[in-house]
């Protein structure tokens, strides 16, 4: 199999962690359809995509504080806010939808300036601050709903979560959720191959190197959390639809997030990682668990079995990419001489001893 060809650059590309977990999916995807058949038909799976666009897109925010080396534990209690806020502001007035959800967006970029200016000016640890905050958003929403559900909103903003496209051939009904991903996916692969992408990788890997080049790390890894808590906020648009108005909805989806993050070979630590792995990590979770619930293994098995992926997945990946570096590093050493050989004037140097060395080597 030649280096340069498709097949080739393909093979390479799924023995990473992040290329891994696309065949991850796959094989779940053949094991749930072999157990139940009628999940394989079309109008079932992108139903099942629809019903995990929210952890997905919430995963995608998540990859952005990851790979920036930083944690977002906030994640949940944003969704429930969110999704309170809606229930509560909107009602069954359908012209107050478009400014609570204006008001949404503006309340989900508030928190992710806070948590990005805590973590990088005051320098407080990432995971302290969006912990402070998750207590905090989680006590305001137990203290206005009392615990229980309230609100209700008109059906025209719950459409978002629970319709779709009508009459499209083969799926019949194409959920908007499934749009919203699709939508958001792309938006995520153009920000991470703009140069604000690039930074933000770098950062995560080497912040003193990226700050020495000019970085200006509080303003990057604030956009980072800012992300995050705007995908926290279109996941919880999208749940009032199905999910309904209720202080749990949300509860432990930050957990799941980092979770499908680790799964899609994304590094803890930052530095490594692909944003559409994310998504797909967050695909193989909902599928590890759809086959569970089929054969017939308890929900409540589902943390343990979260807590197991994320040890497991993060030995795994660091491994996997401490791996990929050492034959990088190997393949540049054996390539280093040949090219400095078929250079007339590096041959030269290597002749020739230069001032100050004893060796004929540039140093």
């Amino acid at each position: 199999m030649e280096r340069g060809s498709f097949a080739g650059r393909a093979a390479r590309a799924a023995a990473t962690p992040g290329g891994g977990v696309f065949v991850l999916v796959i094989v779940l995807l053949v094991l749930v359809i072999a157990s139940t058949p009628s999940f394989g038909e079309p109008p079932q799976l992108i139903r099942f995509v629809g019903r995990t666009a929210p952890i997905a897109i919430a995963a995608i925010g998540q990859y952005f504080v990851i790979v920036s080396g930083e944690f977002d534990l906030s994640m949940g209690a944003v969704v429930t806010t969110q999704v309170v806020m809606a229930g509560n502001l909107i009602g069954q007035d359908e012209d107050k939808i478009l400014p609570v959800m204006a008001l949404m967006v503006l309340v989900g970029i508030a928190i992710g300036v806070v948590n990005g200016l805590a973590t990088t000016l005051l320098r407080v640890p990432s995971f302290i601050v969006t912990l402070g905050t998750m207590l905090a958003l989680s006590g305001l929403v137990f203290y206005l709903t009392g615990g229980a559900a309230t609100g209700n909103p008109a059906d025209s903003f719950r459409e978002i979560g629970r319709g779709g496209l009508d009459g499209v051939p083969i799926i019949d009904l194409l959920p908007y959720p499934a749009i919203i991903l699709a939508v958001v996916c792309v938006g995520a692969a153009w920000l991470m191959r703009r140069p604000f992408g690039r930074t933000l990788v770098a950062s995560g890997d080497n912040p003193e190197a990226a700050r020495l080049a000019g970085t200006t790390l509080w303003l990057l890894k604030t956009r980072a959390f800012v992300l995050s808590s705007l995908s926290a906020t279109i996941a919880g648009i999208i749940l009032v639809g199905y999910a309904g108005v209720h202080p749990s909805v949300g509860r432990g989806y930050e957990f799941t997030a980092i979770t499908a993050v680790v799964l899609g070979g994304v590094v803890l630590g930052g530095g490594r990682g692909w944003v559409l792995s994310a998504a797909a990590g967050a695909f193989a979770l909902e599928l590890l668990f759809t086959l569970l619930n089929f054969r017939g293994v308890e929900s409540t098995w589902r943390d343990t079995v979260q807590g197991l992926i994320i040890i497991v997945a993060v030995a795994l990946s660091g491994r996997a990419w401490q791996g990929g570096l050492r034959d990088r590093l190997t393949r540049s050493r054996r390539t280093a001489p040949t090219t400095l050989q078929s250079r007339p004037e590096a041959a030269d140097h290597t002749t020739s001893p230069t001032p100050g060395s004893t060796t004929g080597e540039d140093r």
